[in-house]
């Protein structure tokens, strides 16, 4: 059982918008909102509202607030707290607190985060962050004692945004936003290792004359995320504004083989907007799919799987409802090498009190997908603590979900090969909480050394790694 909270600076009253009351059955399919309203952007809208008025209170109080301060030295879990300073305790559990870089020493005078990423440089196996900031990225390195080196940062393409995401295909990253004109930043990696003394003076790296590639060719630079395909040189932008464009904001793909020329190959436009998505050569028991390349998609009102094997000609294989269903956000798979099962979890379920979060516990849901053309549902698991969900990623049996104001939890998703209603899966026995938006936006668990990072949105950069 493994988590570790992240204690965010204030709590947010939350809002509402109206949502029928209607008397809901297990697997029954009730949304949240009517189909017009997902189609039409209303349900996407209210979510960005409820986003932007919780970044604007707690921005509101930056002023006030005493600066936090890096922290670079190891700060064990002890009797449930990692406390480093008086402001600075959090709560924890089998995870230990390595260090803690805030906003403002990455450079960020927006000082509000967002994604995150990483990179391992191949030749050296050196460590480093892509922090998402509302004004831009940080890069930085995660040194063997997990103390953090804030090395540079790539400013905005355009303006800032609550929305910036990223992600890396070999030496090269990729970075979107909701800013319009941004478009994707394609920069090279390697311009860390190259140039002496950025431990010393950190670097703002030029939009112009440092970018490898800039491409332009969303419809109005916009995206929601950023997708890679795991092990072929493609990028997926998702959410690309408007949806009455012909790509409908939907799977827009970048072909990315020559890193210094980005191509647009064509676009899934057929289930409309998506919000995020996992694109992957399919491995799993459908033998009719075995080789190929599929894209899982989170779709607001429903969970959705395309075959990508053409991109200019895609192919929706499945579109699929589920019980809860408030706002189908993002997932991914627990093996990716034999796909049977994938965990979704749905950002609106909780602050609407929908389905199996009637209790505003978080909900992650388990999904059968032995046959990619009737994914099956066959249960979930509440974390015993109120919280949004957000993104969640998946390695050797564990979950790392950053779930807003509860922090980064950690579960033991081992046992879904034995029982896959979730029953068995083990978390921790926290109780309390609330279900507002802020606090652990994303984290990544992948790299070697076993250092996790978390990006808190009002705070900075966590390293932590588990004790077990």
């Amino acid at each position: 059982m493994l988590s570790y909270t992240l204690i965010s600076a204030s709590l947010l009253a939350a809002q509402v918008f109206a949502a029928e009351n209607e008397a809901e059955v297990v697997f029954a399919h009730v949304p949240l909102m009517n189909k017009e309203a997902y189609d039409s952007g209303e349900a996407h809208l209210a979510l960005m509202n409820l986003m932007q008025g919780s970044v604007d209170d707690f921005k509101s109080s930056f002023a006030e607030m005493v600066q936090s301060q890096a922290n670079m030295e190891f700060v064990p879990c002890v009797d449930g707290y990692s406390t480093y300073t008086e402001n600075h305790t959090y709560a924890c559990k089998n995870a230990d607190l390595y260090a803690f870089t805030p906003h403002w020493a990455m450079g960020s005078e927006n000082r509000v985060g967002n994604d995150i990423w990483g990179w391992t440089d191949p030749g050296s196996g050196r460590e480093f962050g892509l922090v998402a900031q509302g004004d831009g990225t940080a890069f930085v390195e995660i040194q063997h004692d997990g103390s953090v080196d804030f090395l540079g940062r790539l400013p905005t393409q355009s303006v800032d945004s609550i929305w910036r995401d990223i992600k890396v295909i070999g030496n090269f990253a990729y970075i979107g936003s909701e800013a319009e004109g941004h478009g994707v930043q394609v920069f090279n990696l390697t311009k860390v290792l190259l140039e002496p003394g950025l431990k010393d003076t950190p670097k703002e790296y030029s939009i112009t004359t440092d970018l490898t590639a800039h491409f332009d060719e969303l419809p109005i630079g916009r995206s929601h995320n950023i997708v890679s395909h795991s092990s072929k040189p493609l990028i997926v932008a998702v959410g690309s504004m408007p949806r009455n464009d012909s790509c409908a904001a939907g799977l827009i793909f970048i072909d990315v083989a020559d890193p210094e020329n980005p191509k647009g190959v064509g676009c899934a436009s057929e289930d409309g907007y998506v919000h995020d998505a996992q694109c992957l050569t399919y491995h799993g028991p459908d033998t009719k799919y075995e080789g190929s390349d599929i894209c899982y998609s989170f779709n607001e009102d429903a969970f959705t799987i395309y075959g990508i094997n053409n991109t200019t000609a895609p192919v929706i294989i499945s579109t699929t409802p589920y019980y809860g269903v408030s706002y189908s956000h993002q997932g991914w798979v627990v093996d990716e090498n034999w796909q049977r099962y994938l965990l979704l979890d749905d950002e609106l379920d909780e602050v609407f009190s929908k389905g199996w979060a009637s209790d505003n516990t978080t909900v992650t849901y388990i999904w059968n997908i032995d046959s990619l053309e009737h994914p099956v549902l066959t249960g979930h698991y509440n974390s015993p603590a109120k919280a949004i969900d957000h993104n969640l990623y998946i390695i050797d049996g564990l979950a790392y979900e950053a779930n807003y104001k509860s922090g980064l939890r950690v579960i033991d998703i081992s046992s879904v090969e034995e029982d896959p209603t979730g029953s068995l899966f083990e978390e921790d026995d926290d109780v309390g909480g609330v279900a507002e938006f802020g606090g652990a936006w994303s984290s990544y668990p992948y790299f070697k050394s076993g250092f996790v990072l978390v990006n808190s949105m009002e705070r900075g950069l966590f390293v932590l790694k588990l004790t077990n």
